[in-house]
């Protein structure tokens, strides 16, 4: 719908233009900023079941809380039609409103105009709105679906990209930066929701790539269907683009308020405390029949973090990616909390590439916004392998390492099982600075399982044997015994206790309220040299 300026009513007597008409004016261009592209825009919108960009805000803001910035921007090309195409607003809705009362900053493309994409006025106003966001200690969430860099405004655009860019880097550790992909997000606009929190699609209608399916079977050769190179599926479960997925638009943005109970608006506050409903003094036996008793058999780690924390509630990041690690934020005793575990029906556990990445990415930023983690530890070691080796298993798992190191908030360890050679250093041991560790009477400590610690310092003794099978079966037992036990550690301090399965809820809660007034700083620096 193109936009024209309309002049002052004539008059023979005066020329003076009316308050009345003045107001409406503005009333007049506000409705059509409105409609953003118009009518028929908004019903192709809907033809391809996505929500418009209003729609998204009203599903995410709390009830008449949003107030907007910037609705009658327009963008300032004069050439190739442009000047003829004046929509108010400019293809983005930018503002304010609340999240459960909390404020928060967030801009929606809006694909009805120009589809989406992104020019000087455009990202003017996401610049102003993540200004504002920094100043005033506030989330920024950002819904994108569009089609990328408005082509007619040449550099502007990609300038506009560069600066957006910049205010992520800047705001990164400081305000919680939050990503909807709810459409199209291509080529260069993807890199500013690879630099926010955590990412946000919709199974029904979100698609990133850097380039299309087009350019990859000219470039490459390679048939692939857009779903296949960058639908939500794909972004969750292979690449770890996307955090989070929902069946459609609605129930993925209801995904982001659930994520804003557990963060803090800034990282100069605590997160939300929410009185628990849960006995903090509550044994769960539950606990004590999930561990085999054989040491090679499998459990699931979701059912200990279900019967540990408050109501049995966890809200998994990444839960189809790299899955012999578990991230995700739960409650104790009311706290929020990080939780990152081992998950030994998946690869036994293993640490490999994606599940150091994993974890590392988000130890940081419990770390930075004051969200105390809980570690629990079942690891063999790092995956085995030319792959992981020529990928740089050394390189990514030092990621973890430093993460756990470099953190300062309060640090629980529970090991309740294998916790063998340099994975167990790197799982937020005692020996990086975990604040409070605890061991179940299962935990194994050691340089490597009894086997194959006996196969090697024991090889000789075990060949001229008389029964070398036996020999090796007495000798395993006793490794297990003298080494392999969390006595050994208990005794050495490695552990702080011995515990009870049924007791690590209400063992942890005391930790945890303990650790409520822990100061600790790192020494001056610009920033760390972490193994990127």
């Amino acid at each position: 719908m193109a936009k024209t300026e309309e002049g002052p009513p004539a008059s023979e007597e005066s020329h003076v233009i009316s308050v009345e008409h003045r107001i409406e004016q503005v009333r007049k261009r506000k409705e059509e900023a409105l409609l953003g592209g118009g009518e028929e825009a908004i019903a192709r919108q809907h033809d391809r079941g996505k929500l418009t960009a209003r729609e998204r805000i009203e599903k995410l803001l709390d009830p008449g809380s949003f107030v907007e910035t910037d609705m009658l921007a327009r963008h300032r090309v004069t050439s190739f039609g442009l000047e003829e195409r004046r929509y108010h607003g400019d293809g983005v809705v930018t503002g304010w409103g609340t999240i459960e009362g909390r404020k928060v900053f967030v801009f929606s493309q809006d694909f009805t105009v120009f589809g989406g994409s992104l020019g000087e006025v455009y990202a003017e106003k996401i610049c102003k709105v993540m200004d504002l966001a920094l100043a005033t200690g506030a989330p920024v969430i950002g819904i994108n679906d569009s089609g990328g860099a408005r082509i007619q405004e040449g550099a502007p655009s990609l300038a506009g990209y560069a600066y957006i860019f910049d205010r992520n880097v800047r705001s990164s550790g400081v305000i919680p930066q939050i990503s909807l992909i709810l459409g199209p997000c291509a080529g260069g606009a993807v890199y500013s929701p690879s630099m926010t929190d955590f990412i946000f699609m919709s199974e029904a209608t979100s698609h990133m790539a850097i380039t299309g399916p087009e350019v990859v079977k000219a470039v490459t050769g390679e048939d692939v269907t857009l779903e296949e190179l960058g639908g939500a599926i794909t972004h969750a479960s292979k690449s770890g683009v996307a955090h989070f997925v929902g069946p459609n638009e609605e129930k993925t943005i209801k995904l982001v308020r659930y994520l804003m109970s557990f963060i803090p608006d800034n990282n100069l506050e605590d997160p939300p405390y929410f009185p628990p409903t849960d006995d903090p003094a509550r044994e769960e036996q539950a606990l004590l029949d999930l561990m085999p008793d054989e040491s090679n058999k499998p459990y699931d780690m979701h059912e200990v973090i279900r019967l540990v924390f408050d109501d049995g509630e966890f809200f998994e990041v990444f839960p189809l990616w790299a899955q012999n690690i578990i991230t995700g934020f739960t409650r104790l005793n009311g706290h929020a909390v990080g939780v990152v575990a081992n998950q030994p029906q998946v690869l036994a556990g293993t640490l490999n590439i994606d599940a150091s990445i994993k974890g590392a990415r988000f130890v940081r930023f419990c770390d930075a916004f004051n969200i105390p983690i809980i570690t629990f530890v079942d690891v063999p070691g790092f995956l085995p392998g030319t792959d992981q080796e020529w990928g740089g298993i050394i390189r990514h798992g030092a990621k973890l390492l430093y993460a756990f190191t470099e953190a300062t908030v309060p640090r629980l360890t529970v090991i309740t099982r294998k916790a063998y050679g340099g994975a167990y250093v790197v799982m937020n041991s005692k020996h990086i600075r975990a604040d409070v560790s605890f061991a179940w009477p299962t935990a194994e400590i050691a340089v490597m399982g009894p086997e194959g610690a006996v196969n090697i310092v024991f090889r000789k003794e075990i060949q001229s044997a008389e029964d070398p099978v036996e020999r090796r079966r007495e000798l395993i037992a006793d490794y297990t015994e003298r080494f392999s036990s969390p006595f050994i550690a208990a005794e050495r301090g490695y552990v702080d206790d011995v515990i009870e399965p049924q007791e690590t809820r209400p063992k942890l809660i005391a930790a945890l309220e303990m650790l409520q007034t822990k100061r600790e700083s790192l020494p001056p620096r610009k920033h760390g040299n972490i193994p990127l």
